[in-house]
């Protein structure tokens, strides 16, 4: 068995991992570079995998980054089943024709350049319709359920506590009658964060592809974020200045709803406080997010049980039309504006940023992850002089930061949830992550879990059946103990389960198309017998 990492190698954005069997090759997550230009110029480069050779491709969740070249994939011949949960085909199917709607108007933009240049015009990466088309390809499967994408594979999708449908992908692989055991954690989430659970426990693993984005550094605790966010709200007014929050339009957009919500129920915000949510695609992801209770966390469902609604407050607007958008940017001062996208390189963030950017009673504040090359890592990193739709904009404005909103995993929850397993893995490999972060939190788990780390590079593949631990740097021998050995019994309990509601299925199935309806009944009655006594 073989893996490729095909993007999130080194850097923090296109997630992209083959894997190649000796029956099956699919892939995990296949999304869209962001940041650096050399990095985004991967975009519009061919696959390094033919898409027509991949049997089924699993998608950890919906954030672009993950997902957004997937109808690239599907332009190029790819035609056959993406398997996620149930909210990440409901967000996918807003975020991807989304992506594509950015992408033909940056175009559209460009090429009125190049025609009065009189140079080659350029085309999207894919188009509307191609993003809407390819969501037939969406199969969603609950969590904790368990499906065979292929006679070799097993899958079960667990919550990672990300965003809303985020998933830990377990996969089950059968060669030569052993199985190995791959887990993806997608997107690791942090803990405790607002609406969503925290990420599922995984007790077991040959082999982990984990995260690492912020590996090398600590978060602050969410009660602190309240405190730091209403700090930024109280100097911005007594400044004069609007308050402009660039979020993710999934998650970031309502846990900001959220706190600012408390805060107005403890009576803490001015009751005359005006709040715009402009992003019609935020507005959208949050109406998704009021039909999916269910996963929801305690806290949150406690709230819904007593009436209360986390998604509205009387002095909260949402901006849907380009007029009202537009509208925001002619105020002189006093309002907060949230809006997409996270990292400003597109959206009307961008108009927001040129209307207020040079004002020095203004604010910007940073909630989520900035990657190398965006516009929003340029203005935390102190640029001065920043170039917005071909006009060249001072920065007055005062720029922040509040680190605790991030829907990541810090470095100690990351090596918490690896030290959950009871059975060490072979090897961790680190993705998702920029390499200071990564080799950081490479030498940690090293270090204290004795575990193989490896950080591939970018379309680095390895042999899982051959690769030799002495070729990574970075590994220890794996110090087993006797208790441990004894604990791995839970293991080989989980197999026997697996493999047990695998093959009960597959004879439930079996004898519903053949209609053996009889023998099924008496089957099933005899097996429950058996197990319950």
């Amino acid at each position: 068995m073989k893996i490729s990492f095909h993007g999130a190698a080194r850097t923090v954005t296109g997630s992209f991992f083959v894997v190649e069997t000796e029956k099956t090759r699919f892939a995990v997550d296949c999304g869209l570079f962001q940041g650096k230009s050399s990095v985004k110029e991967r975009n519009y480069q061919p696959f390094r995998v033919e898409p027509s050779s991949l049997d089924f491709l699993i998608l950890t969740h919906a954030h672009i980054d993950h997902s957004g070249l997937i109808p690239k994939l599907f332009v190029q011949v790819f035609k056959r089943t993406i398997y996620c949960t149930y909210a990440t085909a409901d967000l996918a199917a807003i975020l991807l024709p989304d992506s594509a709607y950015i992408q033909e108007m940056e175009v559209e933009r460009k090429n009125r350049k190049l025609t009065r240049a009189g140079k080659p015009l350029l085309t999207p990466i894919y188009t509307v319709e191609d993003a809407r088309r390819c969501m037939e390809l969406f199969q969603p499967y609950g969590y904790d359920e368990i499906f065979s994408p292929a006679p070799d594979v097993e899958v079960r999708l667990r919550d990672a506590g990300h965003i809303l449908g985020s998933a830990i992908v377990e996969i089950w692989v059968t060669e030569n009658d052993q199985k190995t055991k791959l887990v993806f954690s997608g997107d690791l989430g942090n803990v405790r964060q607002r609406i969503i659970k925290d990420p599922t426990r995984i007790e077991n693993a040959d082999y982990i592809i984990l995260e690492s984005t912020y590996g090398d550094r600590l978060h602050q605790a969410n009660t602190t974020r309240m405190d730091r966010l209403l700090e930024a709200i109280e100097y911005t007014r007594r400044k004069g200045g609007n308050l402009i929050i660039p979020a993710f339009a999934v998650e970031r957009t309502q846990d900001l709803i959220y706190d600012l919500n408390l805060l107005y129920q403890q009576g803490r915000l001015p009751k005359e406080q005006k709040i715009y949510i402009d992003s019609p695609l935020a507005i959208a992801a949050t109406e998704i997010f009021k039909r999916s209770a269910e996963f929801y966390d305690n806290e949150t469902r406690q709230l819904l049980m007593e009436g209360a609604d986390p998604f509205l407050m009387p002095n909260l607007e949402y901006s849907r039309t380009r007029e009202e958008s537009v509208a925001l940017n002619e105020s002189s001062g006093g309002n907060i504006i949230i809006s997409a996208s996270g990292m400003c390189d597109a959206g009307r963030i961008k108009h927001h940023l040129k209307h207020n950017l040079w004002r020095p009673e203004s604010t910007i504040l940073f909630v989520g992850y900035q990657a190398i090359g965006t516009l929003g890592r340029r203005l935390l990193d102190g640029e001065k002089l920043v170039r917005i739709h071909g006009e060249e904009i001072a920065v007055k404005a005062d720029i922040v930061q509040i680190d605790g909103y991030s829907a990541h995993a810090d470095q100690a929850v990351i090596v918490s949830w690896l030290k959950r397993f009871i059975v060490k893995p072979k090897m961790i490999f680190l993705v998702h992550g920029e390499e200071q972060a990564q080799f950081t939190l490479a030498q940690l788990i090293a270090d204290e879990l004795g575990v193989p780390v490896s950080v591939p590079d970018w379309l680095d593949e390895f042999d899982l059946t051959a690769v030799p631990q002495e070729e990574h740097s970075l590994v220890r021998p794996c110090e087993f103990d006797p208790e441990v050995f004894f604990r791995s019994r839970a293991l080989e309990a989980e197999e026997a389960y697996l493999q047990f509601r695998l093959d009960v299925n597959r004879h439930f199935q079996s004898s519903l198309e053949a209609g053996r309806y009889d023998e099924l009944i008496r089957s099933l009655n005899e097996a429950r017998k058996v197990l319950l006594g």
